[in-house]
């Protein structure tokens, strides 16, 4: 199975349910224009496997993507297993994975909608090394 982008997701505050989007502008060493957790950090894009939040739709079939207010959702590739420093090509968008999983604030609106949160477990961090234009369907490659 060939890994690649199932959603696009982006939100104007932190720590909320993102919404889809079928393409995102992204820039170097800030992430995606126009999201919350965009900027001069190592958390600049997230990534959640659409086979990860699989584990939550057992108990709800109808989560929608960005839930886990993850950027990006994936197929095909199991991130939480790539070690930190694994740089993934998506598109023509070049990122290194910064960090992996997060500490969930008790109180956060992912965890009060789902009763559960994928993405501290999860979930992957990146900065961005090359930036361009990142759609849906894009296909995710292993680089180094």
């Amino acid at each position: 199975m060939v890994a690649k982008v199932v959603a696009i997701c982006v939100s104007d505050e932190k720590g909320t349910v993102k919404n889809v989007v079928p393409e995102v502008t992204v820039e170097v060493d800030h992430g995606i224009v126009g999201d919350a957790h965009a900027g001069k950090w190592h958390r600049q894009i997230s990534l959640l496997g659409n086979e990860s939040v699989d584990k939550i739709r057992v108990a709800m079939p109808d989560i929608a993507p960005g839930a886990f207010a993850e950027n990006i959702l994936t197929e095909g590739i199991e991130l939480y297993t790539l070690p930190v420093g694994t740089k993934l090509k998506i598109g023509e968008v070049l990122i290194e994975i910064t960090q992996i999983g997060k500490q969930c604030h008790a109180a956060c609106a992912i965890r009060k909608l789902t009763g559960d949160c994928v993405m501290p477990r999860e979930g992957v961090f990146a900065a961005v090394l090359t930036g361009g234009l990142l759609k849906s369907g894009d296909e995710i490659e292993i680089v180094a």
